[in-house]
């Protein structure tokens, strides 16, 4: 069971996340209240908790007046603000080190978008300069996720050819049932991932492949395709519906129906094995689908 959204989390704790360093800056600023919405999520049946680290970049951090070397502390602050959290349960909690894509530090919704404009080479170098910190830095496993773009998953793939192996899950965002916001199909970008795993030479050990940040509606379908190209375990934790416009979300749906008991148990029927929520969800949705997927699966509990 993966966690919920963290920044959602911190809202719901009375705080405000937005501005260009987003979760980072309380990372900055109050590492305990980061810690706290981390202990939320364990306290609500999550497994795997995902770092502060999404939008954490040497650029990002410039452009806010810090230094390269701020973001690479920022980037070892979540590891260890998350490992705190996991160390205060009395059970096993993964720390996921949380690696989202190039368009989450333009600010401008580009990671709904892909087609950035840059080269192979620049998006591999951005990908392997927080992944070597994140690694280094003690994570149990990655979490690479809202990848919108299939040029990006072999930018990441190739970045983590050339680092020292960690697990970790690859996970994209569509803007239908069959295709990710770049226009690729979801079977494209699931091959690539699957190439990666089973690569007779060098297989990278990746755990799982699936899509988050995605309209919940859409989260069937994707995985049913998906299904269909690999046999990687399947993971899906969606965000609540909406557009993320104009630095909000846009037709969210707040009252948190978009983690419905229908979708969820469909879900799980669709053979997703590992499960959470993503930008929308909190604590309670976690706690929520901690519940219906124990109940669906009673003699062998969802990851």
């Amino acid at each position: 069971m993966i966690d919920g959204g963290l920044s959602t989390q911190l809202e719901r704790r009375g705080h405000d996340v937005s501005g260009t360093l987003w979760t980072a800056r309380l990372l900055l600023e109050s590492p305990g209240e980061v810690q706290g919405a981390h202990e939320d999520m364990i306290r609500a049946g999550a497994e795997v908790i995902t770092t502060a680290s999404y939008q954490i970049s040497r650029a990002g951090f410039i452009e806010a007046g810090f230094s390269a070397s701020d973001a690479d502390q920022a980037l070892r602050a979540s590891i260890e603000v998350a490992r705190a959290a996991a160390f205060a349960t009395d059970r096993t909690v993964l720390v996921a080190a949380s690696v989202g894509p190039y368009g989450a530090i333009t600010h401008d919704g580009r990671e709904y978008q892909g087609r950035y404009g840059i080269s192979m080479q620049e998006l591999t170098e951005f990908h392997a300069q927080r992944l070597r910190v994140l690694i280094d830095a003690g994570a149990d496993l990655l979490a690479i996720e809202t990848i919108p773009d299939v040029d990006e998953l072999h930018a990441i793939i190739a970045a983590l050819q050339a680092l020292p192996a960690i697990p970790a899950w690859i996970s994209v965002t569509a803007c239908s049932g069959s295709e990710l916001w770049a226009g690729q199909s979801i079977e494209d970008a699931a091959a690539v991932v699957d190439a990666a795993a089973t690569n007779a030479d060098a297989p990278l050990p990746i755990l799982a492949f699936g899509v988050n940040c995605t309209d919940p509606r859409f989260v069937e379908e994707l995985l049913t395709r998906a299904r269909s190209v690999t046999d990687l375990p399947l993971l899906a934790y969606a965000n609540a519906g909406g557009l993320w416009a104009d630095d909000e979300w846009q037709g969210a749906d707040v009252a948190g129906q978009a983690f419905s008991d229908e979708l969820v148990r469909r879900w799980i029927a669709a053979g997703v094995q590992v499960i959470g929520g993503c930008c929308g969800s909190d604590a309670r949705d976690i706690a929520r689908i901690r519940s219906l997927a124990d109940a669906f699966h009673d003699e062998s509990p969802i990851a």
